[in-house]
């Protein structure tokens, strides 16, 4: 379908909400020790073994290693290790010495069966779990002794503390192999984390504090999620004052900025949004197309329009974090004459209408979005827009996901990424790489514009199995170099996630560098245990 004027429409709900801000008296603050946070994403699906928490976000369960907040790339403190793990000299054996005394949310003992049972579930094919081919560096994981694991891989994998986030369940709930989306852990969580699962419809979630946790228990008693799917209705129950806090795009969340009681907050994050161009369509997969729409796309003008000046601009998948292993020059110049004569060059002529044709084939195709997500379908406007610019017309076309995913080869999705960017590998790897065109290896989102490019592939396996940093660093700015060459998507802009507190009594978390997923798991949220009253 065909989807209207962003400004007018943006306009009428920025209008609205601030009606309904004015309306509204100061919401009453409440200090019993609990929280009421309403996100975007479904409840459920609590399962480490399915993917959930690899970032380390989970509340209910804890890696091996957890991470540590403060500006640029975060480092890592153990949790479950009692110590950070050790790596053989050639980096393919690594051995965790665990915490002794911890027990599971069920009253169990926390051993190293526990860890192994863990990541051998992920990677059974039994489970097909979508992380399977994270972990795939992993040849096994053997416990040396009840609280000792020695993992070995199949390669020398510097990033490999990375792997360590994911949450550990009981061996028990493993026992028998069977799909990770059918076990029971998806709604009844078991684990060592500083917080319960009490209660879990659809609609709402508790989590209430662990009196036994290892690391003391949490000052907030008690949480409560409320599944709030569309952002406006996020907005509107904020300022009525029926939540604590919530995520908010960031238009939306910057209405917020005047009001008393209420504090917008914006963490950085490598979570990237971009356009896939599949290579098996006849008009993205052009590689002057590509290179054209790259050079037509005014990114400074989606930060400043779209994302409310809350964001970077993206031309790969790799942000300035990454210090060194990040390439300054990979970039495309806004430079609408240049995509212009680039078409012309390929064959690519104006037609009657002003839309370009080559060969009879129409330069048009179709860009889906998360129907309820109002960023992405923001984002996908102010693409389009620029597209017909330079004579290429893009339909869009709001789905839910499960009508989306069928249609990943053949139209281009307005994507999020970076779920794992605590290092360059785990960031750009799975987005990049042409393994990833095999359907029985990761996500159906992996690699969506179905590329393949050996410099890119050479590049991002050399930076994998290299142990000096000064290598891997070289090698990322060669992916990056190889990539501007031959590009693949649209990268738009880095995020940076907007949230809206309720103000209180609380001292509440520092910033972390957040990936893609940003529900209230991150913002002010991320590190909720260890929240203190302020005297």
């Amino acid at each position: 379908m065909r989807i209207g004027s962003r400004t007018s429409r943006s306009a009428g709900v920025l209008l609205a909400l601030t009606a309904a801000l004015s309306a509204c008296g100061a919401p009453t603050t409440t200090d019993d020790g609990s929280l009421v946070l309403a996100d975007g994403y479904e409840l459920g699906g609590y399962n480490p073994i399915a993917g959930y928490g690899a970032a380390g976000e989970a509340k209910m369960y804890d890696g091996l290693l957890r991470l540590r907040g403060g500006p640029g790339l975060p480092e890592f403190d153990p949790a479950l290790a009692v110590a950070p793990p050790v790596a053989a000299a050639d980096a393919t054996v690594w051995t965790v010495d665990l915490r002794p005394g911890v027990k599971f949310s069920d009253g169990t003992d926390f051993d190293a069966a526990d860890v192994v049972a863990t990541y051998r579930a992920i990677l059974d094919p039994a489970s097909a779990s979508e992380v399977r081919s994270s972990y795939e560096m992993i040849e096994r994981v053997d416990a040396v002794d009840s609280d000792t694991v020695r993992f070995t891989l199949r390669y020398p994998y510097a990033a490999f503390p990375t792997k360590l986030l994911i949450g550990i369940v009981p061996s028990e709930a493993v026992a028998t192999p069977g799909p990770a989306a059918e076990s029971p852990l998806n709604t009844a969580p078991v684990g060592t984390g500083p917080y319960r699962l009490t209660e879990l419809t659809p609609e709402r979630a508790v989590l209430v504090a662990n009196e036994d946790y290892w690391d003391g228990p949490p000052a907030v008693r008690k949480v409560t999620l409320v599944y709030v799917p569309d952002d406006n209705t996020r907005a509107q129950r904020m300022a009525a004052g029926e939540l604590d806090g919530t995520t908010l795009p960031p238009l939306l969340a910057r209405t917020f900025a005047d009001r008393a009681g209420m504090t917008v907050s914006a963490n950085t994050s490598a979570d990237w949004r971009g356009v896939s161009l599949p290579s098996g369509h006849p008009v993205t997969g052009d590689p002057a197309v590509r290179r054209a729409l790259n050079l037509a796309v005014d990114r400074r003008a989606v930060i400043d329009n779209v994302l409310g000046g809350y964001g970077r601009p993206a031309y790969t998948p790799i942000p300035e974090v990454y210090g060194e292993a990040h390439n300054p020059t990979a970039t495309f110049d806004f430079d609408r004459e240049r995509a212009a004569a680039l078409l012309d060059a390929a064959g690519w002529r104006p037609g009657p209408d002003g839309i370009r044709v080559l060969e009879g084939q129409r330069a048009a195709f179709t860009v889906m979005y998360k129907s309820t997500d109002t960023l992405r379908r923001d984002l996908a406007q102010a693409f389009a827009s620029d597209a017909r610019r330079i004579g290429i017309e893009v339909d869009l076309e709001g789905l839910s996901w499960d009508r989306i995913e069928p249609r990943v080869e053949r139209d281009a999705i307005l994507l999020g990424g970076g779920d794992e960017p605590y290092d360059p590998d785990t960031q750009a790897y799975k987005t990049l790489h042409s393994a990833y065109l095999d359907p029985a290896v990761g996500s159906v989102y992996d690699n969506a514009s179905r590329h393949a490019d050996p410099a890119v592939d050479a590049a991002l396996d050399r930076a994998r199995r290299s142990t000096d940093p000064a290598v891997r660093a070289a090698a990322y700015r060669d992916v990056q170099s190889a990539y501007i060459a031959d590009p693949s998507y649209v990268f738009l802009a880095f995020l940076d996630h907007t949230y809206v507190t309720r103000d209180s009594n609380w001292v509440m978390s520092g910033p972390v560098l957040e990936p893609h997923t940003h529900g209230v798991a991150w913002g002010p949220w991320w590190s909720l245990h260890t929240w203190t009253r302020r005297p």
